[in-house]
């Protein structure tokens, strides 16, 4: 794939263009909006990964807006370290397609950018994510199980988040401790038995069919169909 990287701050648009080279994909860098939205208008790309906030007079958002009034429909992956629900709305209603905050994994970020270009063009934003009768809203960051409403924590719902959007693949602690933990070492403690213990239940116990799924010796998978 050919991606745009408009990020400003070096050494996040550095881990992020190091990482897409490695992984096979031809990277472009803008580290302003205006070389940015210039180079978004003139040229192709399968997808964008834009920061919101960016030097040069044009944010991410005035960014986005102007690249829709065009009529360009390139994916659009926001980065930002805005994380809060109303700045997540803002930027799906400026015509992005998934939102990411920071500091995220480079993993997440690279599965986010392939789902985006997989679901092709024209399809909206993704604001929630469902596995059988499981529904997790992404913009007001609520779950609910069989239309039961669910309350879990903030770490627990990122947990859950990361799970669903790997639903039906094994995840490992290796990743759940660098998506949702932001570890990039294992600090050798059980804090994600802890949290997929109280996720379960939460999520599965009350439930007939469990979801959450121990796949021995690698991890954990969240999947409709029994073990």
């Amino acid at each position: 794939m050919r991606i745009l990287v408009v990020e400003d701050d070096r050494d996040v648009a550095g881990f992020v263009v190091k990482g897409l080279r490695e992984a096979g994909h031809t990277v472009e860098h803008a580290d302003n909006g205006r070389d940015g939205l210039f180079m978004a208008a003139s040229e192709p790309f399968d997808a964008v990964i834009l920061d919101r906030m960016l030097p040069g007079g044009i944010d991410g958002l005035r960014l986005l807006e102007t690249l829709r009034a065009q009529k360009n429909a390139v994916p659009v992956l926001f980065l930002s370290a805005l994380g809060e629900v109303d700045d997540r709305v803002h930027g799906l209603k400026a015509g992005g397609d998934d939102y990411l905050a920071k500091p995220f994994a480079f993993a997440e970020l690279l599965a986010r950018v392939e789902a985006l270009t997989r679901r092709g063009k024209g399809e909206g934003p993704v604001t929630g994510l469902a596995v059988a009768d499981l529904e997790l809203d992404l913009l007001s960051r609520t779950v609910r199980r069989a239309g039961q409403k669910i309350d879990v924590q903030p770490r627990e719902f990122r947990l859950l988040e990361y799970l669903m959007r790997h639903a039906g693949q094994v995840v490992t602690r290796t990743m759940l401790l660098e998506a949702v933990w932001d570890y990039h070492f294992d600090p050798q403690t059980n804090v994600i038995d802890v949290h997929v213990s109280r996720l379960r239940q939460k999520v599965d116990k009350p439930f007939p069919v469990p979801l959450i799924h121990t796949v021995r010796n690698a991890g954990y998978m969240l999947r409709a169909e029994s073990a």
